[in-house]
């Protein structure tokens, strides 16, 4: 498997294990406030989702303006989802994320991005990749701080456990 690829599994391993903790969890917690980084954890993942929406967007050549069509869209799809029916949403997304990545000829390929506020960025595909999973891991610790907050212990979600599962379940 292609390393941003593999990369990539991760971050939709690591979502699945929050995911699957947080369903263990009352389920009240979902919307309960917190103070935080983020009002609650619906607003995290909310968050994660838009955020990977974003970049599949940016690596597809969508323009500026595409991009934030496309997230409001979403935003106003997620709005009053349920845990499981987010999981269902998040999980058909990443397929097409596997899908982009998967029919790449060159990951590391030169990639410019163009933003309104940033300017140019001559990067790759894989660069993205790995700042979307980046990206993902510093959130899932914000949930896990927030549970723990909220008097519940966070999902484990570190690479090495996936290594672990990936390798046994070969």
């Amino acid at each position: 498997m292609n390393d941003s690829i593999r990369l990539y599994d991760y971050h939709v391993w690591a979502n699945k294990r929050v995911f699957n903790h947080l369903k263990e969890l009352p389920k009240e917690i979902y919307q309960e406030q917190v103070k935080s980084v983020f009002s609650s954890l619906e607003q995290v993942i909310i968050h994660l989702f838009k955020t990977d929406v974003v970049w599949l967007c940016a690596m597809s050549d969508k323009s500026y303006e595409e991009i934030q069509q496309l997230v409001g869209e979403y935003s106003s799809r997620m709005e009053n989802k349920s845990l499981e029916e987010m999981e269902t949403e998040y999980m058909e997304f990443s397929s097409q994320y596997f899908d982009f990545l998967s029919s790449q000829e060159d990951l590391n390929a030169n990639k410019t991005l163009k933003h309104p506020m940033y300017g140019q960025l001559e990067t790759s595909l894989s660069e993205l990749v790995k700042h979307v999973v980046n990206h993902g891991t510093y959130h899932r610790g914000n949930i896990t701080a927030m549970l723990r907050q909220l008097g519940y212990p966070g999902p484990s979600t570190d690479y090495i456990f996936y290594l672990y599962e990936k390798q046994d379940s070969q």
